[in-house]
């Protein structure tokens, strides 16, 4: 049987590494407004210029999720379909899928269609994501496919390092005080995507060093000593590569990846932001 992985793009990547066979992945784009111009976040999409857009705007930007007349075209795709997206606590993308999926099987009631709300954003979607691809290629069929996955989105934690919060709080994502402070005190805020797929903020840090430590505590409290882990980044390669490295010195036997954000994740985590999931 076939199956068809898809994400939209709050998942940082546009290829899925070692599909199995009769695998295929692809990726449905938000959309970022920003002073009546539009960026699809696509292969195309320009992030510079969208970034300076964004800090050059005095007015709201905005966001728009995949339709589900995009999903529905996924869906219909031969085979079972499987779907990943951000959180639903901070995008319509998973209700778009849901809908989609409720017009799909009033065409065709027999169709397998899978949607795996995230709780969060980035490199939670790509653990999701590798984790489906591992399953299928096990040969497993799509109920256990789906039980075995919802129970691995639940042990996916993730972690992120802001600099700068604005696109979240103009847009409601987060807390305005937390933000402001933030903001006008030139810290980094290190946070956590909660069970509930909200934002939370666990320490403000003053300075890159205090910021990583906090990262690494963060995930000893957690109580990690799992074999993966994902950073995605906002034009922060060398703070990304850094945190690796400390990840690689505190774990034994673990495989650290680095991707840059896409558009949406870019939009939010705005520039040198970093968001680790595990």
């Amino acid at each position: 049987m076939k199956w068809n992985i898809v994400s939209d793009s709050s998942c940082d990547i546009f290829k899925l590494d070692n599909l199995g066979e009769d695998v295929e992945f692809s990726t449905v784009p938000f959309v970022m407004t920003i002073d009546g111009v539009d960026y699809v976040d696509d292969e195309n999409i320009n992030l510079d210029e969208m970034i300076d857009a964004m800090y050059a705007s005095k007015n709201a930007s905005l966001t728009a999720c995949p339709s589900p007349e995009t999903w529905y075209n996924e869906f219909s795709k031969e085979g079972y379909s499987c779907a990943v997206t951000i959180t639903s606590s901070l995008s319509g993308s998973y209700n778009s899928a849901v809908a989609a999926k409720d017009m799909i099987l009033e065409d065709n009631p027999d169709k397998k269609v899978l949607i795996v709300d995230s709780l969060s954003t980035g490199p939670s979607p790509i653990l999701i994501l590798k984790k489906l691809n591992e399953l299928i290629s096990e040969g497993l069929d799509f109920d256990e496919v789906s039980n075995k996955i919802k129970e691995y989105q639940k042990s996916v934690h993730t972690l992120f390092a802001l600099s700068s919060f604005d696109n979240l709080v103009k847009n409601g994502r987060m807390n305005k005080m937390a933000g402001f402070v933030a903001h006008k005190l030139g810290l980094i805020g290190v946070g956590e995507a909660t069970e509930k797929g909200t934002i939370g903020v666990k320490h403000i840090c003053r300075g890159k060093k205090k910021a990583l430590n906090s990262i690494i505590n963060e995930i000893k409290n957690i109580g990690f000593s799992g074999k993966e882990v994902v950073i995605t980044h906002c034009q922060n390669s060398e703070l990304a590569e850094t945190l690796k490295g400390i990840i690689e010195e505190t774990w034994a036997n673990i495989s650290v990846s680095i991707h840059p954000t896409r558009g949406l994740c870019s939009f939010y985590a705005e520039r040198f932001g970093l968001i680790i999931a595990f």
